[in-house]
């Protein structure tokens, strides 16, 4: 059985446009077939507040590239259970990003490992890579 990997919203841009910021184990992850890999709606959400805010150059708009970057890639959608939002409520205040925080209760909530780079996540009880 695979094992599943909820990706951080900025780990998807970096795949996407093909930043070297993404690590070499993350670019593997996306090419091992050990590795079922998601996106949150929660990620979907972000990019596209982000972007009609002006704080995210896409060359499209969001709802063209999501589906067709995540479609090319083989990664599959997640959606926002009931459970999963409220788990937040169960985190400890270690980060404000409220779109960090319901990624790691997803990740958490669905066994999942969280591929990203990001210090402050690292600190929650969720299985991380990068």
């Amino acid at each position: 059985m695979a094992e599943k990997v909820l990706l951080d919203t900025c780990a998807f841009l970096w795949l996407a446009l093909d930043n070297p910021q993404l690590s070499e184990k993350a670019r593997r992850t996306f090419t091992d077939p050990g590795y079922e890999i998601y996106l949150s709606v929660i990620s979907a959400w972000e990019i596209t507040v982000k972007y009609s805010r002006g704080r995210l150059n896409l060359p499209q708009p969001p709802a063209v590239l999501i589906p067709e970057w995540r479609e090319n890639r083989g990664i599959l959608s997640l959606p926002l259970e009931e459970t999963a939002a409220l788990y937040e409520s169960r985190l400890p205040r270690l980060h404000q990003d409220p779109f960090d925080r319901m990624l790691i209760c997803q990740s958490i909530i669905h066994g999942m490992a969280l591929l990203t780079p990001d210090p402050e996540i690292m600190k929650y009880p969720v299985h991380t890579l990068w």
